[in-house]
């Protein structure tokens, strides 16, 4: 076989071309590849399959769809897979210190596979909070044409139910609300059957952001899991990459700063995952784009919320999909000068020309309320500064909760701990429940607090305790909640000077997170304090540990020296 000129086979020719390379055609050709295969650009389609999780568990299906996409536009698909978690099995438990660690897995398989095995583009489908930014970091890295495509979100349980009802029923069940009987009514119809957490939690708000960012086609966060739409936006995916083959459009070319600044408006504007902060400041470190906390308070001053989506509003994604979803949105905020719509999009065509022919939503609807009368004014993300966070802390506040928030500390030096002193009563109202050193270093892994912030929830104490952390918040967790919290306590960060009785105030106007204790007493605290000793010495989460950049830039592992 000849070498092969055409650009659209930069990478698939090197390992394919010649005689030189007869090995390597004698292998492909035992997983089904021809001659004439030999001479198309080869499309790697990265499934995140697994039973793991019902997230994932149609994906499978899925990447077929994409690999014949990809085949009947002329290209090869071949489909590889990477690895997935589910926060909702492992909230709560040592396991979940292996969720943040699996976004930077799956970029470095992604990136390990097609590097190795010179694909030419790629279609990335993941379906769960972790695997989502994963995949778009390994796009990024590899920076070859590229699609991502969302696996869809689940449909809604008996009675309205998703699986924060779950966890907020067990919180009710501790105390005493519901009998076993109905917390298992719930435990076995909240979860009806494939498809993302229902909510406006961090996989919508993720696949909303990717496709807002430009890296997904029109629709695609916006679509049931199991159905029609779904399989053919796969296959459309598949076909796009070849048509950004041919116009050699990559990456770096649509997640610019102005497509980021994109993401962050419709992310505030559905009201979505405080996680949105830390992935998208990690998704723009991956591609070489600046991005800060304080772009996220900037953009913020001007984008309201105008989704009523839960967790703190009424609403599932699959009644938002009815309606729409999100382009009519979009094409609301572009009218209003909010989103950049000269940014390229993976159609090859701007957001604005993707937007230029969609329909309104319907009058009726309920979900979206219009700009001029929203449901909050400026950003739910809050950005908070303070002698307990001068790198900065993310907070959720929808308004709900409140905006200012002052109490008596409560210290806990792991989740589970504190999950135990809500249970048993220890903690009251107008605590603040301090939850330490489950930051990206100490934990390692920066757990999710799904767990205590549905059991506070479930205990009736929403409106009256406050909880920060170093760790991470679920996007379906909701109250008055901060997180983030940076300079972590393992790094010997404030929070980890914080003692039982301290006076912490949160406001989320003047968006400061203090402690009333003087320097000089915090000097001395410092001086007392000693860095705890590791809790893993081997294995991936010691080597996160000892990788891992502070959550104020993103948590990611692959740091420029």
């Amino acid at each position: 076989m000849t070498e092969s000129s055409n650009n659209s086979r930069r990478h698939s020719s090197a390992v394919v071309d010649g005689p030189g390379k007869a090995a390597s055609r004698a292998m492909l050709r035992a997983v089904g590849f021809n001659d004439e295969d030999f001479k198309k650009p080869q499309v790697g389609v990265a499934s995140t399959w697994s039973m793991v999780t019902p997230c994932n568990s149609h994906i499978g299906e899925l990447a077929e769809h994409a690999r014949d996409g990809a085949d009947a536009a002329g290209g090869k698909g071949v489909i590889f897979n990477t690895i997935t978690i589910s926060d909702g099995i492992a909230n709560g438990t040592e396991g979940m210190k292996y969720s943040l660690v699996s976004r930077e897995v799956i970029a470095d398989s992604i990136e390990t596979v097609a590097g190795c095995e010179g694909f030419d583009g790629l279609v990335a489908i993941g379906g769960c909070d972790k695997n989502m930014p994963g995949c778009v970091m390994g796009l990024a890295r590899l920076n070859r044409p590229s699609v991502f495509v969302y696996g869809g979100t689940i449909m809604p349980g008996e009675g309205h139910t998703d699986i924060v009802s779950v966890f907020e029923a067990m919180g009710a069940h501790s105390r005493g609300d519901i009998d076993l009987i109905e917390l298992k009514n719930i435990e076995e119809t909240a979860i009806p059957g494939p498809g993302s957490c229902g909510g406006m939690y961090t996989a919508n708000t993720m696949a909303s952001a990717i496709e807002a960012l430009g890296m997904s086609l029109p629709g695609s966060s916006a679509q049931n899991a199991i159905s029609r739409d779904k399989r053919e936006d796969c296959e459309a995916a598949g076909e796009a990459v070849l048509a950004l083959l041919a116009n050699d459009i990559k990456p770096s070319d649509i997640m610019t700063r102005e497509a980021f600044e994109n993401a962050v408006t419709v992310v505030i504007a559905l009201g979505g995952s405080t996680n949105a902060v830390l992935h998208l400041v990690a998704m723009a470190r991956t591609i070489g784009v600046e991005l800060s906390l304080k772009d996220f308070t900037e953009i913020g001053k001007r984008v309201p919320v105008v989704a009523d989506l839960r967790p703190s509003g009424h609403y599932m994604m699959s009644e938002l999909v009815a309606i729409g979803g999100i382009q009519p949105l979009m094409k609301i905020l572009l009218d209003a000068g909010l989103l950049h719509g000269d940014c390229l999009t993976v159609t090859g065509k701007t957001l604005a020309e993707n937007l230029a022919d969609v329909e309104p939503y319907p009058l009726d609807q309920k979900i979206i309320a219009p700009l001029g009368n929203p449901l909050k004014a400026e950003s739910h993300l809050r950005i908070l500064h303070g002698n307990l966070a001068p790198e900065g802390a993310v907070a959720k506040i929808t308004g709900k909760e409140g905006t200012r928030f002052s109490g008596s500390a409560r210290v806990f030096g792991s989740e589970e701990e504190a999950q135990a002193r809500i249970n048993d009563g220890t903690v009251v109202a107008g605590d603040v429940i301090v939850i330490r050193y489950e930051g990206p270093k100490g934990g390692p892994g920066m757990r999710e607090m799904l767990t205590p912030t549905s059991a506070i929830m479930g205990r009736g104490l929403g409106s009256d305790v406050a909880l920060i952390t170093d760790g991470r918040f679920s996007g379906g967790s909701h109250g008055f909640v901060v997180g983030h919290v940076s300079p972590e306590a393992f790094e010997g960060g404030p929070l980890a000077l914080v003692e039982d009785g301290d006076t912490i105030t949160i406001d989320a106007v003047a968006d400061t997170i203090e402690v009333a204790v003087s320097d000089d007493e915090l000097i001395r605290r410092r001086a007392a304090w000693r860095q705890p000793t590791p809790r893993y010495r081997r294995g991936v989460l010691a080597k996160y540990a000892r990788l891992v950049s502070s959550a104020s830039t993103g948590a990611v592992t692959d740091n420029e020296e």
